[in-house]
């Protein structure tokens, strides 16, 4: 299967609207103040740059980089239609969002997930790719329905 991955600027709402399934998916995990994923309008804000992984134009995966300072970024909005998984879509997502955060000159790169066994695959694909369990960070706090990860990135001290 051929996939296109490219930077979204979400004008045709195929990432919006991958994204309210896997709003609506996460609450049969936790419950509503424990679901971190973005809204409508966080998606809007100057922080967050978005890929989609397109087959035949329409938007089967996405990802997106949020920046938490000059040196660290916040992988967000992690998601896969059901019907690409296990395609190397989120593995090849990853690669290109922390190209990117390598390329802003950020040090980590740390994200949030969930607990639940539902999201074991995602971490561990995190983990294949460095990411090691941390505290919470920015504005997160402790929660039972959260796991925090955190990755250094090459070249950083």
């Amino acid at each position: 299967m051929k996939f296109e991955i490219a930077i979204d600027d979400l004008s045709d709402g195929g990432v919006v609207e991958l994204l309210s399934l896997h709003r609506k998916e996460m609450s049969k995990y936790s419950p509503p103040e424990s679901i971190h994923a973005l809204d409508v309008a966080a998606l809007q804000s100057t922080e967050i740059t978005f890929w989609s992984a397109r087959r035949d134009g329409v938007v089967v995966a996405c990802g997106a980089l949020k920046e938490l300072s000059s040196i660290a970024g916040e992988l967000k909005s992690m998601k896969t239609r059901t019907e690409f998984l296990r395609k190397g879509l989120g593995r090849n997502l990853l690669k290109v969002i922390l190209d990117e955060a390598g390329s802003r000159g950020y040090r980590t790169v740390s994200l949030e997930t969930g607990t639940d066994s539902a999201f074991n695959p995602a971490v561990a694909l995190y983990e294949h790719y460095g990411f090691v369990e941390c505290p919470p960070f920015g504005e997160y706090m402790r929660d039972p329905y959260s796991r925090f990860y955190t990755k250094r990135l090459a070249g950083s001290a």
